[in-house]
C-alpha cells in the first residue's frame, strides 16, 4: 500500500513537472555575407533577457526557454538593401497587458519570477542596430567587443543593465543609446565605453545610474529624465569638459560636488569646461519628484 502511495505521489510530481516544463527554442542566422549591418528587432512580453558576444560564426544566435508553450515566438530574417533584418516577436496577445504586468511586479514579491529566458549571442565581425521591446522583466546587455551603432530599449516594467564585462569599449562610434521605461531601473556603469554621440534615458518611476568613468573620447549629449525616483550620476575628474543643465521641481533634492561651478541658473560646468573641446560631455537632467546625486 505504501509503495503504491509513493508511486502515486511520484506520478503527480512528474505530471506537474511535465506541465511546468520549459520548451527550448533555438534560432540562428546563417548568412554571413551580402549585407553591411544587422538590424535586430526583439520583442518579448515577460522575460529575463541576456545579450553578449559569443564565439560563433553566425551573426545572430538566440536560445530561449519558454514556459507558456501555447504562445510560440515568430522568427524571421532576410537581407534587404544591404541590411540583414532579423526579427523575433514573442507576445501574449491573450491575457497579459501593461496594467497586469506592473501590478504583478509591484505586489508579487518575486524579483525574478518571469515566464521566459532569452540568451542572445552576437559576433564581433558584424555591425549591429539593436531594438528591444520588452513588456516586463530583467535585461542584461554585455556589449564588450561588439560593434553597436544603435541600441534602443523600450519596456513597460524592467530592470536594465548595460555594461562591458571584459572592459572593452564599443568597437565603433554609436549614434544613439535610448532606454525608455515606464517603471524600473537603468544602470549603465561604463557609459563612457558606449562611445555614443547621444544617450537618452527616460524612466517614469524608478532609478537611473550613469557612470562616465574617465570620460568620453568624443562629444556626447546626454538626456536623463525621471518622473519620480533617484538619479545617480558619476562624472569624470574636474579637469574633463562637462556642462550640466538641471530641470527640477521643489520636490527634487540635489546633491552636487563642490567642483561644479554654477555659471547661470541651474547650469553647471567643471573646471575643464571648454565649449570647443571635442570631448565635451553635455548633460540635461530632469527629475520631477525624488533626488539627483552627482559625484
Amino acid at each position: 500500500m505504501l509503495r503504491k502511495l509513493c508511486l502515486l505521489l511520484l506520478g503527480i510530481v512528474g505530471f506537474e513537472t511535465l506541465c511546468q516544463a520549459q520548451i527550448v527554442k533555438e534560432y540562428h542566422v546563417k548568412e554571413r555575407t551580402g549585407f553591411d549591418i544587422v538590424k535586430l528587432d526583439f520583442t518579448s512580453y515577460k522575460s529575463f533577457t541576456q545579450l553578449k558576444r559569443v564565439l560563433d560564426s553566425d551573426p545572430v544566435s538566440i536560445h530561449g526557454e519558454l514556459t507558456d508553450t501555447n504562445i510560440l515566438p515568430d522568427f524571421s530574417n532576410s537581407v534587404n538593401r544591404d541590411i540583414m533584418e532579423v526579427s523575433l516577436v514573442h507576445k501574449n496577445v491573450e491575457s497579459d497587458n501593461l496594467g497586469k504586468s506592473i501590478t504583478s511586479k509591484l505586489f508579487s514579491g518575486k524579483s525574478n519570477d518571469f515566464d521566459h529566458t532569452w540568451d542572445l549571442g552576437l559576433n564581433s565581425n558584424f555591425l549591429y542596430d539593436l531594438n528591444f521591446f520588452l513588456g516586463m522583466g530583467q535585461s542584461n546587455f554585455d556589449l564588450a567587443k561588439l560593434p553597436v551603432t544603435n541600441l534602443k530599449i523600450e519596456s513597460a516594467s524592467s530592470d536594465v543593465i548595460i555594461h562591458y564585462g571584459e572592459d572593452e569599449p564599443n568597437m565603433v562610434q554609436m549614434d544613439t543609446l535610448l532606454v525608455l521605461l515606464d517603471m524600473g531601473k537603468v544602470e549603465i556603469p561604463q557609459a563612457n565605453y558606449t562611445n555614443s554621440k547621444k544617450i537618452i534615458v527616460e524612466v517614469s518611476y524608478g532609478k537611473i545610474d550613469l557612470d562616465f568613468g574617465e570620460g568620453m573620447n568624443s562629444s556626447c549629449d546626454v538626456i536623463a529624465a525621471l518622473g519620480a525616483g533617484t538619479l545617480n550620476l558619476h562624472l569624470p575628474s574636474e579637469s574633463y569638459p562637462v556642462k550640466i543643465k538641471v530641470k527640477s521641481t521643489p520636490m527634487c533634492r540635489m546633491n552636487l560636488p563642490k567642483f561644479l561651478k554654477e555659471v547661470e541658473e541651474n547650469t553647471y560646468t567643471t573646471k575643464g569646461y571648454d565649449e570647443n573641446d571635442p570631448r565635451l560631455l553635455e548633460l540635461t537632467l530632469d527629475v520631477g519628484v525624488g533626488s539627483i546625486v552627482i559625484d
